[in-house]
């Protein structure tokens, strides 16, 4: 019998897109892999066998994400495990963002990995099987994050709807993972997948130096090993009851609780206030 499953990858040309094409390949499985450009694709993973499937998709486009869907199933016969990680940040205070900047963030971050979902679901659930890990962020779980709010509620946003994705699709027999990474030593600090504001304002110090910070003394400097969350996300898949959240990296463990520890204050603190807002339970009568 034949273990080896098929992956379909966004935003696989750099990144944790192209290592976990890579080591999958070397393992042995089946991938179909997307990237908006295909030179830049098979020249990243430099690999003509059988098992790989290159495909030039635009995410943002229905069109573009059912033909690379429908190219998969035609090569392998069905798909196993979708992998939504295509996506780039956004860097920018929400006054200095314009309405086009924080949009096309959404387009690519969301609405991109959306339409992968409904063009795939219904080869899953006919199969009644399957496998999504969504890459989200610990800036998904904490906004705490000045001048890259747009980011943060992309990210937000993938929690929202994978959260309820996996309500949806449980009936099936599929399954659904948040990824949810710190800060790794990706080229997610660069250029090619990091935008900076076009109209920056000067009176945000505060956000200005962070932004230096993260592009000059963060980046190439991440504590996270890629390599090691690629191995992660691979095995995974292969639990029987595989997380609905995945952090990865201390950082993003450290992060998480702190969140979850200032929401549970909150709720303590304010707690009267909440439950002041029922109506009156009417006494009922001797």
């Amino acid at each position: 019998m034949d273990t080896k499953k098929i992956w379909f990858i966004t935003g696989a040309s750099k990144g944790f897109g192209l290592l976990l094409v890579s080591q999958l390949l070397r393992q042995g499985n089946r991938v179909a892999a997307t990237s908006r450009t295909i030179d830049d694709l098979r020249k990243a993973v430099d690999n003509d066998s059988d098992d790989f499937l290159p495909l030039a998709v635009d995410l943002t486009s229905e069109g573009s994400v059912d033909d690379a869907i429908q190219a998969t199933i035609n090569q392998f016969g069905r798909i196993d495990v979708v992998v939504n990680n295509a996506g780039y940040g956004q860097l920018g205070t929400l006054e200095e963002l314009t309405d086009k900047e924080a949009r096309t963030n959404f387009d690519v971050n969301v609405f991109g990995s959306l339409n992968v979902i409904r063009a795939v679901m219904p080869h899953l659930r006919k199969q009644q099987s399957g496998h999504v890990l969504n890459l989200s962020s610990v800036a998904g779980i904490s906004g705490d994050f000045p001048g890259w709010g747009v980011y943060c509620a992309t990210k937000f946003a993938v929690e929202g709807f994978s959260e309820s994705l996996a309500a949806e699709v449980a009936p099936f027999g599929i399954k659904v993972t948040l990824i949810e990474p710190g800060y790794f030593r990706t080229d997610f600090l660069t250029g090619g997948s990091l935008s900076v504001p076009k109209q920056k304002i000067d009176a945000y110090e505060a956000v200005r130096e962070s932004e230096a910070m993260h592009q000059e003394q963060i980046n190439g400097n991440q504590p996270g090993d890629p390599q090691k969350a690629v191995e992660v996300m691979i095995q995974i898949v292969d639990e029987p009851n595989p997380p609905l959240h995945l952090f990865l990296g201390e950082d993003a463990y450290t992060m998480a609780h702190a969140k979850i520890k200032a929401m549970a204050q909150d709720l303590e603190t304010w707690k009267s206030l909440t439950l002041s807002t029922g109506f009156a339970v009417a006494e009922t009568a001797a």
